[in-house]
């Protein structure tokens, strides 16, 4: 019986222009997905590099960022926001808390829930990477033009779509 066996798909190495009118290729999708990495590096590459020289990891920096953009939200739903364990979101707040970066507070309504926020210092570092993750939007932004902007929200949140929809066959 044999195999048939292919080597990796590749995009080939042209200039990052307009795609091809035959989108859904392999090598047009692969394209893609190298685009969608590298940017993810251009994007997150400092932000890592600064969490790193304080003894932070990107999950790290991944809770700050929902804890500052919702002040006072509960671990369990930090969770659904970050999609790690209870365990893991646990030891990462201990790290957290022990920095000086956030801090918890009890449920006035509900003692057995702890509420998050960001201290100064957390809400200061927060600030300075999305500072940052704005200009650098802003700029690409500016130079794709709203229709392209448009196109670029309506794929990323395809993306989103599908994500949910393989969480949700999971937990079944």
């Amino acid at each position: 019986m044999s195999v048939n066996v292919t080597g990796p798909k590749v995009a080939p190495d042209r200039p990052y222009a307009a795609p091809s009118p035959l989108f859904l290729r392999d090598e047009e999708l692969m394209r893609g997905v190298e685009l969608l990495e590298a940017a993810h590096g251009a994007l997150l590459g400092r932000r890592d590099r600064v969490l790193s020289g304080l003894g932070l990891s990107r999950n790290h920096g991944r809770i700050l960022y929902w804890i500052g953009r919702q002040p006072g939200i509960a671990m369990v739903d930090l969770q659904v926001r970050v999609q790690l364990t209870k365990q893991t979101v646990s030891r990462l707040l201990k790290e957290l808390l022990g920095k000086g970066l956030i801090t918890r507070a009890a449920d006035r309504r509900d003692q057995r829930r702890r509420l998050l926020a960001l201290t100064a210092e957390g809400r200061a570092l927060d600030e300075q990477h999305n500072e940052r993750l704005r200009r650098q939007l802003a700029s690409a932004y500016r130079a794709a033009g709203a229709e392209a902007v448009a196109g670029y929200h309506k794929v990323l949140l395809g993306l989103l779509d599908e994500h949910a929809r393989r969480q949700k066959q999971r937990i079944r």
